[in-house]
């Protein structure tokens, strides 16, 4: 069952009202919504936390919180979840988001390697900027929508098959 696999790879709730960068939440952290967990949670957490993901931006574990706490989905599971874009990932997602966004564009993709400068950053942000932007928007609503339905999708099958092989 979905709610038995994920809840063994969530995080302590203690552990994630402690995190330095979520206390400025304060309070709003104290509501019971946003650590239950159940098919209509999951389902919004799984699409909050893959939009993140694929917002190339600092702080993402903080906007998804941001996100869960007004729509009232797992919190725990929304942060998580950007961890999907991790040091490892993050190269080919991000080329494949540029990718994207050079084809919604209708550009040519430009040849660049990279350089951990100011300098090539902000001359990037000109040229391969807009068309990774738009790669990044394109492939967030994507994942987050695929998330959504798949996770709905994933729980309902396995509350059925177990119903299911209850009557048997």
């Amino acid at each position: 069952m979905p709610k038995k696999t994920i809840q063994k790879f969530l995080p302590d709730h203690d552990k994630v009202k402690q995190q330095k960068s979520l206390k400025i939440f304060g309070s709003l952290l104290h509501d019971a919504n946003l650590w239950h967990l159940n098919r209509r949670s999951a389902r919004g957490a799984f699409s909050v936390g893959l939009f993140f993901a694929f917002i190339p931006v600092p702080f993402q574990m903080v906007l998804a919180a941001a996100c869960a706490i007004p729509f009232r989905v797992n919190l725990p599971l929304s942060v998580a979840l950007v961890w999907l874009t991790n040091p490892l990932t993050m190269p080919p997602i991000f080329y494949c988001s540029y990718r994207v966004g050079a084809f919604a564009l209708g550009q040519k993709t430009q040849p660049f390697h990279f350089e951990a400068s100011w300098e090539w950053l902000l001359e990037s942000l000109s040229t391969i900027g807009p068309a990774f932007m738009i790669g990044s928007l394109i492939c967030a609503s994507i994942a987050a929508l695929v998330g959504y339905f798949g996770i709905d999708w994933l729980w309902r099958h396995s509350v059925n098959k177990a119903w299911n092989s209850r009557g048997q």
